[in-house]
C-alpha cells in the first residue's frame, strides 16, 4: 500500500468515527448540561466544596468562579511542585525551581501545557498523577462550561442568568469526561500503552552509558490529554514515545480522541439552541477547514524535492516510521486546529510550509474544530462578526438565533478576536529585540524566527506544542509564556461571558423575509471566510518573515 492510500484510508476511518459518535454524544451533553437532576457523588462534591448548583448566575458571577477556580488550582499546583522534592512518590527528584513551576501551573490551569521541561526527568508521580492529571480533567470541564454558558447566552431571553458555573464544572467531569477517559484508557492499556507505579529501573546501554527508564500512570494520563485537548506528555517526547502511542491504531485513536468532544459539542449548541441544522452549519464549516489543512499538509509533506526526499518516500525527518507521512500529518494539523498541543513528530523538521500550516491553524484562533468548549465558543464569536459583516453589505440590523447583534455585541466580540494576536506580536517583538532571549534559538534567519513566533502563538491560543529546537527553560521564557498563557485563555473568556450575558438579556426578534439563513451553507462559506481573511489580515507580516520566507526560498 503507498503512503498516501494508507493517509486517506486513516482520514476516512477518522471522518467514519466521528459521524458515528456526533449525535450520541452531542445529544447527551445537551441532557447534561440542562437536566435538573443532580447525581449523588455530585451532591457530596457540591457539599465538600460548598456550592449550591440550583442557584442561577449572571456573567459576572459566573466569571467569578471561573476565575476563582482556576487561581486556586495555579496555586495548589505551584505548591505541588515547589513541595515535590519532600513529598513521597518523587522518584528522587529535587523540588521545581520557581519559574518553571510557575510556568507549568499557568499551562495546565490554562488547559496549555506547555512544558520547558523533560517529564520523566522532572516530575514524579504525585506531580503526575494528582497535580498535572488533574487539571487535564477540570481545565477541559471549564472551557466546556464556558461554552455552555455561551450557547445558554442564545437560547435564553429577558434574563441575564446563564446557569450555575460549579454544576457546569461538576457534570463535565462526572458525567462526560471520566467516562470516556476510563473507557479509552482500557483500550490504550490493551494496545500498549503502559499503566504503573514503578520507579526507575535500568534497561540496558546506550552509547557507552546506562540508560534508564521510569514507569508511571500514562494511559490514564494520555488518554484525557487528548480527550480534553489539553496535551501535555508524560514524556519529553510527547505521543512519539512508544509508552504513550505505540502503534499506528493508538496514533489514529488518539486523534479520535482529540477531535471527539469539540465535534459533538456542535450537535449540543444545536439540541440546547433547538435547532439542530445551526449546529451542523458550524460543523460544516469547522469540517471544511480542517479538511482543506489536512490536505495542504499532506501535499507539503508529501511532494518529492531532492533525491533524499524521494528515496524516503516525503519529509520524513522528525517523523516515526511507525505512523509515517499520512498519520504524523494528520496528528499535526488536529492538534493544532485545536487546544490540544500534543505531538507525534516534530514541527520544527516539517517542511517550510508544513510548519507554517501548525502555525497557522493555531492562529485561525483554534476552532476548526478547536479545543473542548474554546473551539466551539471561538466559532460562534466569529458566526456573530460574520452576522454583522452581513449585515453591513445588505444594510439590516444584523441578527444571529433570533438576537441582535448590536454595538454592544460586536464591542465583545472585537476585543475577543483582538487579545490573542496583541499577546502573540508583542511578546513575539519583544523576544526578537531583546539581547538574552534570541540566545536561545538554535536556528538563525526565518526559522529562528519561526522559533519564537510558534512559541507565542501556542502559548496564547493554549495549544502548548513547541516548534523544537527552542531552549524555552529560561526566566524569560517560562515567566513570559506562563503569562501569555493566563492571559489568552482567561481574558477571552470574560468578553465570551460578557456577550453571553447580553444575549440573554434580550428578547427574541422573529425571522422575516430579509433575515440572514444562518443554518445555509451560504453562510457557513461567509464564516469560513471571515475566519480566514481577518487571520490573514493580522498574521500576514509575521507569516511572511518566517515559514513563508523558509518555504520560499527552498
Amino acid at each position: 500500500m503507498s503512503p498516501v492510500l494508507a493517509g486517506v484510508l486513516q482520514l476516512l476511518a477518522l471522518t467514519a468515527a466521528l459521524a458515528l459518535a456526533h449525535v450520541p454524544l452531542g445529544n447527551h451533553m445537551a441532557r447534561v448540561y440542562s437536566s435538573p437532576r443532580h447525581l449523588r457523588v455530585e451532591k457530596w462534591i457540591y457539599k465538600g466544596i460548598g456550592a449550591d448548583p440550583d442557584t442561577e448566575m449572571r456573567w459576572p458571577a459566573y466569571l467569578r468562579g471561573v476565575l476563582a477556580f482556576s487561581l486556586a488550582g495555579v496555586l495548589f499546583l505551584y505548591l505541588l511542585q515547589r513541595l515535590q522534592g519532600v513529598l513521597p512518590g518523587s522518584l528522587g527528584f529535587a523540588s521545581i525551581d520557581p519559574d518553571q513551576a510557575f510556568n507549568t501551573a499557568a499551562s495546565f490551569v490554562a488547559n496549555t501545557n506547555w512544558q520547558s521541561y523533560y517529564g520523566e526527568q522532572a516530575m514524579g508521580h504525585v506531580v503526575q498523577t494528582a497535580g498535572l492529571a488533574v487539571q487535564n480533567f477540570v481545565s477541559a470541564a471549564v472551557g466546556i462550561a464556558v461554552a455552555v454558558a455561551l450557547v445558554r447566552g442564545f437560547a435564553r431571553s429577558r434574563t441575564g442568568e446563564l446557569g450555575n458555573f460549579w454544576a457546569d464544572l461538576v457534570r463535565g467531569v462526572v458525567r462526560v469526561l471520566v467516562p470516556i477517559a476510563a473507557v479509552g484508557a482500557v483500550i490504550l492499556v490493551a494496545c500498549g500503552v503502559i499503566q504503573n507505579f514503578s520507579g526507575i529501573h535500568e534497561v540496558g546501554q546506550f552509547m557507552g552509558g546506562t540508560q534508564e527508564w521510569n514507569g508511571g500512570a500514562v494511559a490514564s494520563q494520555e488518554v484525557i490529554k487528548e480527550l480534553g485537548t489539553n496535551g501535555g506528555g508524560y514524556f519529553n517526547a510527547n505521543s512519539a514515545h512508544p509508552f504513550e502511542n505505540p502503534t499506528p491504531f493508538t496514533n489514529l485513536f488518539e486523534i479520535f480522541l482529540i477531535l471527539l468532544i469539540p465535534v459533538a459539542l456542535t450537535r449540543t449548541f444545536g439540541v440546547m439552541t433547538g435547532s439542530v441544522r445551526q449546529g451542523y452549519a458550524i460543523l460544516g464549516t469547522m469540517a471544511a477547514i480542517w479538511a482543506g489543512f489536512v490536505a495542504l499538509m499532506m501535499w507539503t509533506e508529501f511532494a518529492h524535492h531532492g533525491p533524499a526526499l524521494q528515496a524516503a518516500g516525503g519529509a520524513m525527518e522528525g517523523k516515526e516510521l511507525r505512523f509515517g507521512i499520512g498519520g504524523s500529518s494528520l496528528f499535526a494539523v488536529t492538534t493544532t486546529l485545536t487546544s490540544t498541543g500534543a505531538v507525534d513528530s516534530f514541527h520544527s523538521s516539517y517542511t517550510g510550509l508544513g510548519g507554517g500550516i501548525t502555525m497557522l491553524g493555531m492562529m485561525l484562533g483554534e476552532i476548526a474544530p478547536g479545543g473542548v468548549g474554546s473551539g466551539l465558543y471561538g466559532m460562534l464569536v466569529m458566526a456573530v462578526v460574520a452576522v454583522f459583516i452581513a449585515g453591513l453589505m445588505v444594510g439590516r440590523t444584523p441578527e444571529y438565533l433570533g438576537k441582535k447583534i448590536g454595538t454592544r455585541e460586536i464591542k465583545f466580540a472585537a476585543c475577543y478576536i483582538l487579545i490573542t494576536p496583541a499577546l502573540v506580536l508583542v511578546f513575539t517583538a519583544a523576544a526578537m529585540a531583546l539581547p538574552t532571549p534570541g540566545d536561545s534559538m538554535t536556528n538563525s534567519g526565518a526559522h529562528g524566527f519561526s522559533e519564537i513566533l510558534y512559541a507565542y502563538t501556542s502559548a496564547s491560543n493554549n495549544n502548548g506544542s513547541a516548534f523544537a529546537g527552542l531552549n524555552a527553560d529560561t526566566q524569560w521564557f517560562n515567566s513570559t509564556l506562563g503569562l501569555a498563557m493566563l492571559l489568552g485563555r482567561f481574558v477571552p473568556m470574560v468578553f465570551v461571558l460578557a456577550l453571553a450575558g447580553s444575549l440573554a438579556r434580550q428578547q427574541p426578534v422573529p425571522a422575516t423575509a430579509g433575515t440572514l439563513r444562518t443554518e445555509k451553507p451560504l453562510f457557513a462559506g461567509l464564516l469560513a471566510g471571515a475566519v480566514l481573511i481577518i487571520t490573514g489580515l493580522t498574521y500576514f507580516p509575521a507569516l511572511a518573515l518566517g515559514p513563508l520566507a523558509e518555504g520560499l526560498a527552498a
